[in-house]
């Protein structure tokens, strides 16, 4: 008797483990992960590269303007605008524009950094170098134009002094100025043996109305016995004054008055009180 095995019936059925199975599954599930990475990453890559290519264009250009900016200020100060080309004079009277550009210090050509920051340096050396100059200022106006304003203490008047006469300003102090004869209608101040008893009379003489003061002719220091301050004055219309140097201002006021009472030419005493009598 002879049987015949069936092999398809024999083949078992082999059963897989839990464990096994779930390892299988956490393979399955770590390739679609892999995958779906993939895919996001090719996703992604066009948006990286932009973002990168943004970057860099960023960075280029930020290099490009710093390296820009360099070269325009390095072009600056090699350009002609970086340099004073001129220069502009305004309120000097007495003295001359090429007289307060020396002072100042500046000369055209010069680079205008001498002046941009140093203006109230500039200001007190000038005025340290003459009394004349009351008050100087600088500024730069279109790049490369510079204004220098002037105020001065204007003449007061001249003091003899060895055959010549030095000038007084109206700030009591006399300059080294020098003239030979006294010009305009500026009064000589003489006799003064103190040299604060004269910056006194010419302060005095400073605050008068311009009216007043073109009258003089000249003022003699005069102390008296009674009067340590007294001065004696020679007026261009022929009359002679008496007065007090600290009381001066305020008395003369009076003398346009008195004098235009006067029948005749003669002494206007103004010490104390006020009164007139002819020669």
């Amino acid at each position: 008797m002879s049987f015949k095995i069936n092999r398809d019936k024999s083949k078992r059925h082999v059963a897989i483990t839990p464990w096994e199975k779930y390892q299988s599954e956490e393979r399955q599930r770590a390739a679609a992960k892999k995958t779906n990475r993939v895919r996001r990453i090719g996703a992604k890559l066009p948006r990286l590269r932009q973002q990168k290519h943004r970057r860099l264009a960023q960075r280029m250009g930020i290099l490009i303007g710093i390296f820009g900016i360099i070269l325009l200020i390095s072009g600056y100060y090699v350009s002609p605008l970086s340099h004073i080309g001129r220069i502009n004079v305004i309120g000097n009277h007495a003295l001359s524009k090429q007289q307060v550009v020396k002072l100042s210090g500046i000369k055209q050509g010069d680079s205008i950094y001498r002046v941009v920051g140093k203006e109230q340096r500039l200001s007190k050396r000038a005025e340290a170098r003459t009394p004349r100059v009351k008050k100087i200022a600088f500024s730069v106006a279109h790049f490369n134009q510079l204004t220098i304003r002037v105020k001065e203490y204007t003449t007061a008047g001249f003091v003899p002094a060895n055959g010549y006469y030095r000038v007084a300003l109206t700030s009591g102090v006399i300059s080294n100025e020098r003239q030979q004869q006294p010009t305009g209608s500026y009064p000589v101040y003489d006799k003064f043996k103190s040299s604060k008893q004269l910056s006194q009379m010419i302060q005095q003489y400073a605050k008068l109305s311009p009216k007043i003061q073109t009258a003089i002719s000249e003022i003699q220091f005069s102390p008296s016995k009674s009067n340590a301050q007294r001065v004696h004055l020679y007026m261009n219309d022929g009359n002679e004054v008496y007065a007090s140097i600290s009381t001066f201002a305020s008395k003369m006021a009076y003398y346009p008055s008195i004098a235009a009472k006067m029948s005749h030419k003669g002494i206007v005493n103004l010490e104390i009180g006020a009164y007139s009598y002819s020669f």
